[in-house]
């Protein structure tokens, strides 16, 4: 018995976080591009700023970044199912999501995307309307906060916005970033001043991976403090 315990250490101790990926010389990463400026695709190409920020990630770890492309609802259940090592897709914290969270890489908040002729003005105009949000984003949660709100919810950022532009929701929530891009890319939106919740965003990978997140943890800090975050960050008005 002795003996058997003193291989079980060995062998936990020979346990790197290479071993926890898929094939150790790639980073398979579940995404869905649809929401900018985090991810979207344009002219057939998946862009924005978290596919940017992978290609950093991946230099550092020194493995290939490969992506999954799925729609958002489902890249929790990848993590957790091994189909992917990681999500990367504008995650912000949810203690429902069983899986490990990263450290932030970027500040973000849930915040009201209007028609700028609706008369809606402040959060308070939203009570009682019709809102959209992103089925299994936070930004659901969030909706739910609006006193006598109707929700509206729909896997589909990009859907959510068109119906808003449509007259079929008062108004969509979504993350801070990614309803200031659509404000300046379209002069019919504009954005609620006020947050309905503060947040950050993180990677997820699942709970068996510890010592993945902690080396996504070391990368993500490398990351923040090279030139190449502000440059990015610059570059997809973030």
């Amino acid at each position: 018995m002795i003996t058997c315990a003193a291989c079980s250490n060995n062998k936990q101790e020979e346990t790197t976080w290479e071993d926890q990926l898929i094939d150790s010389k790639q980073l398979v990463v579940g995404i869905s591009p649809d929401y900018p400026p985090y991810e979207s695709i344009v002219d057939g190409e998946m862009v924005g700023f978290d596919l940017d920020m992978a290609t950093e990630l991946g230099k550092i770890l020194g493995v290939e970044i490969v992506y999954e492309q799925m729609d958002f609802t489902n890249i929790v259940d990848a993590v957790n199912l091994g189909q992917v090592d990681v999500g990367i897709a504008g995650f912000t914290y949810d203690p429902e999501r069983q899986v490990l969270f990263s450290d932030y890489y970027l500040k973000s908040a849930q915040v009201a995307l209007v028609k700028k002729d609706s008369g809606i003005t402040t959060l308070d105009d939203l009570k009682g309307k019709t809102i959209g949000a992103q089925l299994g984003g936070t930004g659901a949660n969030a909706a739910e906060t609006i006193e006598g709100a109707t929700i509206e919810l729909n896997k589909d950022a990009k859907y959510l916005v068109e119906i808003l532009k449509a007259g079929q929701v008062d108004a969509v929530i979504v993350d801070v970033l990614v309803a200031e891009n659509y404000e300046k890319n379209d002069s019919s939106l504009v954005v609620l001043e006020d947050a309905l919740v503060d947040e950050e965003n993180g990677i997820i990978t699942s709970t068996n991976n510890e010592l993945l997140m902690e080396k996504l943890n070391e990368a993500i800090a490398e990351f923040k403090a090279s030139d190449k975050y502000s440059e990015l960050k610059a570059k997809w008005g973030m």
